[in-house]
């Protein structure tokens, strides 16, 4: 009897804080209420969720109630912005414990920078100082940065179970996806969560216009969820030029009349295949690097090596190209040209980073400007600018496509021009597409990536 009055008692308390969390927070009114609640479910002194149901511990949650208020709002909420994350689908593959500790870490900078009374836990300095330092290599605290800078660390267990007490808020038991039930389950409900990041994020975009306080926060993070993997191989191809090839053209030549002449004649066919064929490749085209001091030396060597790496492959790169190469931070310290594979192979070889001022994209446009008057180009489809964003833009539209590539998404103060391309790379879009290259290319003759 007495558990039945705690599993009750339970129930109110999440409703209550649901509740509390909406009259706040009325952008996140789906997500808030796309999880059933049940006690049990294996979870002792805890909150823990499998994606559909949250699962309590009524007397635990009870005392918990008694003490703060607010921490019962905050765990439900941690739970919830877990699932609208898609932090249980993408644990496959990963370390548990860092990417437990990942998952967490991200929430709790969400909850932190919400400036609401039942959010409002206080300042913890171990939690500060762990957001500082993971700051200073991303923009946005995602999982998968914060999870990719643990790797990197290799931290002592001791350090690893200060932030993890630091951090740790509800169970991960149920995310375990070799024990949820059936892949078609757990594709269907990580859609169901996907669709809600949506509906979220155009709450945020279009009805709050980022006025809500603390809104940004969520919205940053939700971006990242929501966004599908990038296809960086297909997105460099769309600046390729239709050329004509010397290759047979299978689809252009008729193999019936082939075939007739050869059992009418013997020997002679009434028609033979075509000796070129169209092929969309790359000619005319610039990559603009930005060398300020906000961007890596080692990702834009990685992002130059993988353009390198798809330039080279069948079926995209010319015999003979005009591609430039321009490293600018706020002027234009250098401009390579190349003209074939040898050229692009030297220049990554000897690659050197040049700046290190401020951002200032303008000056790129007005060195292409003079380029294409001079007669540099015979037809440019294209420029690429790998940056992090920040910077000064131009306002007028560039008569050939521009697109500003971005590693890691950036925070939204980061405003890339309405008539420009926007595109945001993660470290594993880049080595996806180098696995993704044809068997002819040899990986080990690649630059390092």
């Amino acid at each position: 009897m007495e558990q039945k009055e705690f599993s009750e008692v339970g129930r109110d308390i999440l409703f209550a804080s649901r509740n509390e969390l909406y009259m706040h927070l009325p952008y996140l009114d789906a997500a808030l209420c796309a999880l059933a609640f049940a006690p049990g479910g294996g979870v002792t002194l805890s909150l823990a969720t499998d994606g559909e149901t949250l699962y309590y511990d009524g007397a635990w949650l009870a005392e918990r109630y008694l003490r703060s208020r607010v921490w019962t709002c905050r765990a439900y909420l941690h739970a919830v912005l877990h699932c609208m994350l898609r932090h249980l689908a993408k644990k496959r593959g990963k370390v548990p414990e860092l990417w437990d500790l990942s998952c967490d870490a991200a929430v709790e900078s969400i909850l932190d920078e919400l400036d609401y009374p039942c959010l409002n836990a206080g300042s913890f300095p171990v939690k500060r100082k762990f957001y500082g330092e993971c700051k200073r290599d991303m923009p946005v605290l995602t999982a998968e940065g914060i999870y990719r800078r643990l790797l990197g660390l290799s931290l002592p267990e001791y350090e690893l179970a200060r932030l993890q007490r630091a951090f740790l808020v509800d169970d991960h038991g149920l995310w375990d996806p070799e024990q949820r039930d059936g892949e078609e389950r757990n594709q269907r409900q990580d859609r169901k969560w996907q669709d809600l990041s949506g509906k979220t994020q155009t709450g945020l975009e279009t009805v709050l216009d980022h006025k809500g306080t603390g809104g940004e926060a969520v919205l940053e993070q939700v971006r990242v969820a929501v966004r599908d993997d990038v296809d960086y191989r297909a997105f460099l191809r769309r600046f390729a030029a239709p050329r004509e090839v010397q290759a047979v053209d299978g689809d252009a030549f008729d193999y019936g009349f082939y075939a007739y002449g050869l059992r009418l004649y013997g020997n002679m066919p009434l028609v033979e295949p075509p000796e070129t064929r169209e092929e969309k490749r790359i000619e005319d085209f610039v990559i603009a690097v930005d060398t300020s001091m906000s961007t890596s030396g080692e990702r834009v060597r990685q992002f130059l090596a993988c353009t390198y790496a798809i330039l080279r492959s069948a079926g995209t790169f010319t015999r003979k190209v005009n591609i430039r190469i321009i490293q600018c931070d706020d002027q234009v310290r250098s401009d390579t040209p190349i003209h074939d594979l040898e050229d692009l192979r030297a220049y990554m070889d000897d690659f050197r980073l040049v700046g290190g001022s401020a951002t200032d994209f303008r000056p790129v446009f007005e060195h292409v400007a003079k380029l294409q008057e001079a007669g540099a180009f015979a037809s440019l489809r294209g420029l690429l600018y790998f940056t992090d964003g920040m910077g000064i833009y131009p306002e007028k539209r560039t008569p050939y496509e521009t697109a500003f590539i971005l590693l890691g998404e950036p925070p939204l103060s980061v405003k890339t021009p309405p008539w420009a391309i926007r595109l945001v790379l993660e470290a594993p879009d880049l080595d996806r597409a180098v696995e993704q290259l044809p068997e002819e290319i040899d990986l080990d003759e690649l630059p390092e990536l």
